[in-house]
């Protein structure tokens, strides 16, 4: 019984933990659509929104890389 409760207790962490990293990166992705709003306000919609995925995903790409390369 008490290893049940000690796994409960570990899960029930790692799910108050991720949901504050997903309130985090819903906050983030407000703020970085508006940084990116002066770049994408002159396109169509599809136009915009493909340019600000491709900006968005070469920045996180490069965060992932130096983030590895710093944990080593």
């Amino acid at each position: 019984m008490a290893k049940i409760v000690s796994e409960f207790k570990k899960q029930i962490v790692t799910l108050v933990t991720s949901a504050f990293g997903f309130v985090a990166a819903l906050q983030w992705n407000e703020a970085i659509k508006e940084w990116l709003k002066p770049i994408t306000s002159t396109g169509s919609g599809a136009i915009a929104l493909t340019t600000s995925a491709v900006i968005v995903t070469i920045i996180a790409v490069t965060a992932i890389l130096l983030i590895g390369k710093l944990s080593k």
